[in-house]
């Protein structure tokens, strides 16, 4: 393997932890107002009204417990992404990571249309998350 190869495979995946890892913990911030005024959701109560355009096909009651379950989820996996882990908790941090991914993208998906999740790069990101789950671990971190 070429210096260059080894150099990729070394970088790559701690590049996908970190913009993984990065995008959940700015979403996170984005709705508690922590990016400032007129910057992404700027509150709580304008996540939640996303949160239910998104899932327009689930019943009103189930929206806050969504939004709170997507704000805790994406906290944890924000903050394991970043985290030095062992080879099978990396695994199961990067695989949840594209499945919460992927259930966001598809929720899009039948709430909007394929646009919105195509341009957003939820699918993308999914799929880096998997792709890193096929290659997690202390080496890959």
């Amino acid at each position: 393997m070429s210096p260059a190869s080894r150099s990729l495979e070394r970088w790559a995946p701690r590049y996908a932890r970190l913009a993984l890892g990065a995008a959940f913990l700015s979403g996170i911030a984005s709705r508690f107002g922590l990016w400032g005024p007129g910057r992404g959701y700027g509150t709580f109560a304008n996540f939640m009204k996303y949160t239910a355009q998104v899932n327009s096909f689930m019943p009103a009651r189930s929206i806050p417990f969504l939004a709170w379950a997507a704000t805790a989820a994406e906290l944890a996996l924000g903050l394991a992404l970043l985290l030095p882990l062992p080879s099978r908790a990396g695994r199961a941090v990067a695989l949840s990571s594209a499945l919460l991914l992927a259930a966001f993208g598809l929720a899009m998906a039948i709430s909007f249309g394929p646009k919105e999740p195509l341009d957003y790069s939820v699918f993308s990101a999914s799929a880096a998350a998997l792709l890193l789950a096929r290659r997690s671990g202390p080496e890959a971190s």
